[in-house]
């Protein structure tokens, strides 16, 4: 049954459960209108933005002391976005890159890869890294993206706050309230290559709940290989979900799950991938008085990967974790810990093995963060987090940060952090078999493999001159020990093995983040940023590492770069455009490009919208990541969509 079928059959579902809850709700608020345009809010109303993923509390976007960039909901419709990590792109201080059809490398500073390990992803604050390696499987991570209220995305260590593998980066996806989401909500989009569908459906419930329930379905054409035989199957999935928030009081609830199934098919390089899973989160805020609040989270995770010879998993995860703001005179206090218990279960291909194949994962974590007023217009924080885990044992997250309000317009700070990347099962459990001697290895994992530590220092500055001109620049410098290489394996090694994973590099990373958003007219705004960074490694005198450090650095364009315009062009037509460059890939020798996206979208009545979109319009196609004979080429595709309220 194709994904379509299954999304119709959802979509009858779910609009009949609405129709029989709405039996016996309360009168919900009329559906909603168009969403408005991002080009009518000013610069001044996007500074004062809410973010929570620097200091784990609500703090004004331009207070924040780190170097973050908030992804409205507006700007991700206004994109033709269709996958989270195409909306990812919108962020100029991240680097992504797409592999084939649904996989992805995605990371901030430096270290990109397939097996990007250094960057912390979070839907509605649940965790979705995999202990497996430390990364995101992108093609398994969905969200309905005309329900994200912003994305906030932390270039950076987010150690202190969120725990290891925050080194160099944090991803917060944030959805809407339910409230904010009542009546209907149906999109499509086809074209040659890609098509989709989505519908949600909300409102309020007699007791006063509000509630919403969507479904959606995706299909994306194989790509083509750079020679022949080197292309890749298509990929399928579908995905539904529910929220739930009330306020009783001084109390608000939210309890939210999602189900979902995909398919990667055969087709070149690329074997036959089945995925499945799905989760569910509550969480309960309760504000005491004016000056302290107390957060309850917990939230289950079953998934599911099957790679034909190459293996399966089962991974099932449960998460608790408390926290408690105190606000005094001076200073904003928070603290709290929690409990992660994953059960990870391994079906071994033939050439590929995790020994034990079945293992339990423990994390627990205290931290503590306090914010305090030292002078008029100058702010320190200072907090520690120490957590442990199954590998390495405990590990201690300090950070350090100092903010100057030079005027009501400007603020200057400065951090200092030191942060780990803990061990996953790849580095220590993970084993290539030698197919011409069954009972030795190619490749083997072991206890060699200890925690990478990064410390990092920033210097940030953020600014609004005018109302209609913001901007931000950051200058980081870390320094890293104990990276992850690849050894000869010393004679007797046992198992035996040509080659173990150990902990003998090192290296230093340098850059500058930019980007500045300008209000040209009424109706017309631009958006622009750049990276510069460069990332130098090397090994300890003791490495006998002979990959040339491939296995080690990632693979990093020195400069990238991102102009954005989003104009509207009269009361009922928007343009938007968007031209990136990236600078070449060195290991892979893989050369720079320019692309340009863009969409046209007609406001035919209030309720319905429909839209042109292109992408990759430069190039018939290009590559963004791989090595050279295996790589994927990304085409340049068109495709036009349509939205309903109702």
């Amino acid at each position: 049954m194709s994904s379509f079928s299954l999304l119709a059959r959802a979509g009858v579902a779910l609009l009949s459960c609405a129709c029989a809850g709405q039996a016996h709700a309360r009168p919900s608020d009329p559906p909603s209108g168009p969403a408005v345009p991002l080009a009518d809010y000013s610069l001044e109303q996007l500074s004062d933005i809410v973010v929570t993923s620097v200091s784990r509390q609500d703090e004004a976007l331009g207070r924040a002391a780190a170097s973050v960039y908030v992804i409205q909901g507006a700007e991700i419709a206004r994109s033709g976005a269709t996958t989270l990590p195409e909306a990812l792109r919108l962020a100029p201080n991240l680097q992504v890159a797409r592999i084939d059809a649904g996989a992805y490398a995605i990371s901030a500073r430096g270290f990109l890869s397939s097996l990007s390990n250094k960057l912390l992803v979070m839907i509605d604050g649940r965790s979705v890294y995999s202990p497996l390696f430390s990364g995101v499987f992108w093609e398994m991570q969905d969200v309905a993206l005309e329900d994200v209220e912003r994305i906030e995305v932390i270039s950076g260590p987010g150690g202190t706050a969120w725990g290891t593998n925050a080194v160099n980066g944090v991803i917060n996806i944030i959805t809407r309230s339910a409230a904010d989401t009542h009546g209907g909500y149906a999109s499509v989009h086809a074209g040659a290559t890609d098509k989709g569908a989505s519908v949600r459906y909300g409102g309020q419930l007699e007791g006063g709940a509000h509630w919403r329930a969507y479904a959606r379905g995706l299909d994306i054409d194989g790509l083509d290989g750079e020679v022949a035989g080197a292309g890749s199957g298509g990929m399928r999935r579908q995905q539904a979900g529910f929220r739930l928030d009330w306020e009783a009081g001084a109390t608000d609830v939210t309890v939210s799950g999602d189900i979902y199934d995909g398919r990667q098919r055969a087709g070149g390089l690329q074997t036959r991938t089945e995925t499945s899973g799905a989760n569910l989160l509550g969480r309960v805020e309760h504000r005491i008085d004016d000056r302290q609040s107390v957060r309850l989270q917990a939230w289950l995770d079953h998934s599911r990967r099957d790679q034909d010879r190459i293996g399966a998993q089962r991974l099932d995860t449960i998460d608790v974790e408390a926290q408690h703001l105190l606000r005094l005179d001076r200073h904003s206090l928070t603290w709290g810990g929690g409990y992660r218990y994953s059960r990870d279960r391994i079906d071994n291909g033939p050439l590929l093995r995790f020994t034990p194949a079945r293992r339990s994962l423990r994390w627990s974590h205290l931290f503590v963060q306090d914010e305090v007023s030292l002078a008029r217009g100058v702010r320190a924080s200072a907090g520690v987090r120490v957590e442990h885990n199954v590998h390495t044992g405990s590990e201690v997250l300090p950070s350090l940060r100092l903010a100057w309000d030079v005027d009501e317009r400007a603020m200057l700070w400065a951090a200092l952090s030191r942060t780990v990347r803990a061990p996953s099962r790849i580095d220590r459990d993970f084993y290539v078999i030698d197919p011409l001697q069954p009972d030795a290895f190619l490749v083997g994992g072991g206890p060699e493999v200890v925690s990478e530590t990064a410390r990092v220092a920033e210097l940030g500055y953020r600014a609004q001159p005018t109302p209609a001109l913001s901007w931000s620049a950051t200058a980081f410098y870390t320094d890293f020990e104990r990276l992850r290489t690849l050894e000869r394996a010393p004679a007797g090694h046992a198992p035996p093995a040509t080659y173990v994973l150990a902990s003998l590099g090192k290296g230093a990373l340098r850059g500058l983040e930019l980007w500045a958003g300008w209000q040209a007219a009424r109706g017309w705004r631009l958006h622009a940023g750049a990276v510069l960074q460069d990332v130098d490694v090397g090994r300890e005198p003791s490495s006998r590492d002979s990959t040339g450090l491939s296995f080690l650095a990632g693979n990093d364009p020195r400069v990238t770069w991102s102009l954005r315009s989003a104009h509207d062009l009269g009361p009922r037509l928007r343009a938007d455009l968007a031209l990136r460059y990236v600078a070449g890939l060195p290991q892979a020798a893989l050369p720079s490009y320019h692309e340009l996206d863009a969409r046209l979208a007609w406001q035919v009545r209030p309720d319905l919208e429909i839209a042109l979109v292109g992408r990759n319009l430069l190039h018939p196609r290009h590559a963004e990541f791989g090595a050279a004979g295996s790589r994927q080429l990304i085409e340049r595709t068109v495709f036009a969509s349509a939205v309903l309220r109702f």
